[in-house]
Formats: structure tokens, C-alpha cells, sequence
């Protein structure tokens, strides 16, 4: 998008600059927008994240203090196609999922999200459509097909009634097997032909996630702080 200083208009096709562009419009430009701008509570949160160690599961289920400790990391991957310049795939964390555009603490917005979901009982799901069975340049990227199924799992609430495991790197569960989904992808480490390999590499994701969220240790309280890893 580009602003034209002499007409005063947006030439929205024109990705010169960027290819990821947000806009701001006023509510009464939307036809069926909601009059009081509030809308009913979630039964499911999504989390999406883009992993490109390999390391972490295609979902995972989150308790309220895991899921502020992974609102706080924001952890995902810059990607080509949506970062100017970037031509393989770029680990990252970004607060929130969106840094540049809190205004307040980080902390102030993950207490609100943890608050509200326990208070409605939501269930928040962290899905991982990066890698699996190696890293970038070695492994492959997570079957569209199987994001799709099991999200949609989570979302007619049958996934609740799945078997878990909990996750002996970040401590969520995840589930062990869910229909039409092979159940190897669900255990990252078995998508590996070197799990060996694989530890090594957890254990370096860990350590970056415990390296950034020391920024946040101050100001979170003990369940978030139990909730942390490494």
C-alpha cells in the first residue's frame, strides 16, 4: 500500500514497499457491524505459530498461565512473502504475536487474556505450522491437511476428548492420537530420523524461549513463572 501525497489516496495493489499491510476504517463503514462492538466469549483460542526448529508439535493444549507465558513469547518465524528481504525462514518473538502495536506493558494484556480464560472456560490451543521431521532445509512443513483436521478437532470440542501427553520440553499437552492425523506427526521427536538430533534441538528452542521471557520474570506472577521453561 502506498499513499499518494498528491491525490491523497491509497493505491492498496501497490506492494512496493511491503507485502503485509494493515488499515484502520471507522465501524459505520462495515454493513453488519455490531452497534455495541462487543461480541460473545470464545469456547477456543487459537495460537498460531510457525516453527522452523522442528521442535514443536502441530498442537498443543494450553492451561491459562501457559498460555500467557506463550502470549508474552510470541514465538513464530518470519517467513518469505510476508518480510521485506527475508528469503528463508527467520526465528523470532514477538510479543503478544504483534509487539509493535502494544501500547501498554506486555504483561497488562497477557494477565487480561489469562483472566478471561479461566473465568469463561476457553480452551487455548497453540498450532504449529512450521516444520516437522527436521528443521528448515532438512525436514518438511506441516501438512496443511492435518492442520486442518485438527483444528477442526478443536473446534467441535472432540479433541477434548483426546488422549495427552505432556510435553517433556515446554510441559503442555498434546494429544496422542487424533483420527485421520498419523500419529508420529503428533511426537515431533519420532518425525526425526536422528531424535538424537532432535534433543539437541529442543533444547536450543528452550533455551531462547528462557533467554527471552527473562524480560518478563519481574513483573508476572508465580503460576506464569512456574509456567516458564528452562
Amino acid at each position: 500500500m502506498v499513499f499518494d501525497p498528491e491525490t491523497l489516496e491509497l493505491d492498496f495493489d501497490d506492494d512496493s514497499l511491503t507485502a503485509n499491510t494493515r488499515v484502520a476504517y471507522p465501524l459505520d463503514a462495515i454493513s453488519n457491524a455490531s452497534a455495541t462492538s462487543l461480541g460473545g466469549h470464545p469456547k477456543n483460542i487459537i495460537m498460531l505459530t510457525c516453527d522452523a526448529f522442528g521442535v514443536l508439535p502441530p498442537i498443543a493444549r494450553l492451561t491459562p498461565s501457559q498460555a500467557m507465558y506463550h502470549f508474552l513469547s510470541g514465538f513464530t518465524s518470519k517467513v518469505a512473502g510476508t518480510e521485506r528481504g527475508v528469503t528463508e525462514p527467520q526465528p523470532t518473538f514477538s510479543t503478544c504475536f504483534g509487539a509493535p502495536f502494544m501500547p501498554r506493558r506486555p504483561e497488562v494484556y497477557g494477565k487480561l487474556l489469562q483472566a478471561k480464560i479461566a473465568k469463561h472456560g476457553a480452551t487455548c490451543w497453540l498450532v504449529n505450522t512450521g516444520w516437522t521431521g527436521g528443521a528448515y532445509g532438512s525436514g518438511s512443513r506441516m501438512p496443511i491437511r492435518s492442520t486442518r483436521t485438527l483444528l477442526t478437532a478443536a473446534l467441535d470440542g472432540s479433541l477434548a476428548d483426546a488422549k495427552f501427553r505432556k510435553d517433556p520440553n515446554f510441559g503442555f499437552d498434546v494429544p496422542v492420537s487424533v483420527p485421520d492425523v498419523a500419529d508420529v506427526l503428533l511426537d515431533p521427536r519420532r518425525t526425526w530420523e536422528d531424535e538424537a538430533a532432535y534433543d539437541v534441538q529442543a533444547r536450543k528452542l528452550v533455551n531462547m524461549f528462557a533467554d527471552n521471557f527473562a524480560q518478563y520474570v519481574p513483573y508476572i506472577d508465580d503460576d506464569v513463572r512456574a509456567a516458564a521453561i528452562g
